[in-house]
């Protein structure tokens, strides 16, 4: 089997194979096809696409000439003002490269930036408009100081759906022929909550056991509960078994392995599934939030895990 990174190996070089952001590529095709690109800033979660479409769309424009107009750099490595008056400066004042009317800078993680590299940034967009267009990608845009977004097109990239994500998946599977149980896709869904790259990572992980992949496979290799479990724990805790709550409770920790501030995660999305009065559930993830707050100041997993069992069935006792 290839040790070659699925993530890579199937990233879209063309804005065309991008799948389940549909009106941010049309327009972003439109760029290209008008020879025309603004600065802009690509904001949204990992894994929806953002750096895949910051780079299909400079091989779009510039086709042979990518590798000597296009320029990426990630700010969570080098985040302060030296890396704008030196790398990225340099860069942007050189001539482009063939016919291309200009180069593009691909500045990943933009919000990890400091205060004054993004005001120097900013001058430098200014300044090199003409022979340089840049691409800012971050997680928080509200990060991203307001003379920036100003003098920026923004782009907005919302979670995949499961079925873009499940489209990919699938057409991974069958290209790298990984015999995956629609059990084993669903699994990857849950886990993978809308971003592409994970979905596609636990595939590849899940792939290397080499037998067929299933949700016991997915969740085994992800080190995370399967929801069925956290379910049935919920249940019983609702139901007043607290004994048997908790003895569910000590084999997701002691026997699978599962980190307590994950199982707190999980248990915060499968009580949003709860069939049970609002005013009960909202104080079952207050206690929930308090939780997984405490065990990730360092407090014991299993015992805070426990009390938000008793209160889950204190919870149902109410009137």
């Amino acid at each position: 089997m290839s040790m070659e990174l699925w993530t890579e190996k199937y990233r879209p070089p063309t804005l065309s194979g991008i799948v389940g952001q549909e009106s941010i590529i049309e327009s972003l095709t439109k760029f290209v096809e008008t020879n025309n690109v603004p600065h802009c800033l690509f904001a949204g979660p990992p894994g929806t696409s953002k750096t895949t479409a910051a780079m299909a769309l400079a091989r779009d424009l510039f086709g042979d000439t990518f590798g000597r107009n296009f320029m990426e750099l990630n700010a969570s490595d080098e985040r302060g003002i030296d890396v704008v008056r030196n790398q990225i400066k340099t860069f942007a004042r050189t001539v482009p490269a063939g016919d291309a009317p200009f180069k593009i800078l691909v500045l990943d993680e933009a919000d990890h930036l400091t205060s004054d590299a993004q005001h120097a940034l900013r001058r430098t967009m200014e300044s090199y408009a003409a022979s340089c267009r840049m691409i800012l990608i971050c997680n928080y845009s509200s990060r991203i100081i307001p003379p920036i977004q100003s003098r920026c097109a923004i782009f907005r990239f919302p979670r995949l759906s499961n079925d873009a994500v499940g489209e990919r998946v699938g057409f991974i599977a069958e290209k790298e022929k990984v015999a995956l149980d629609a059990t084993g896709k669903d699994a990857i869904l849950y886990l993978a909550e809308g971003d592409m790259r994970s979905a596609i990572n636990l595939l590849q992980a899940a792939s290397s056991a080499g037998e067929k992949v299933t949700e016991t496979v997915v969740y085994a290799i992800a080190g995370k509960a399967n929801p069925k479990a956290i379910r049935n724990m919920l249940d019983l805790a609702s139901e007043g078994d607290y004994e048997a709550s908790l003895e569910n409770l000590r084999s997701l920790v002691y026997q699978q392995g599962v980190s307590p501030v994950d199982l707190a995660r999980q248990m915060h999305r499968e009580v949003l599934r709860m069939e049970i009065p609002e005013s009960q559930k909202m104080a079952i993830l207050e206690k929930t939030a308090e939780a997984e707050f405490r065990i990730g100041e360092g407090a014991s997993g299993e015992i805070q895990i426990s009390a938000l069992l008793a209160h889950i069935g204190l919870e149902q006792d109410q009137p």
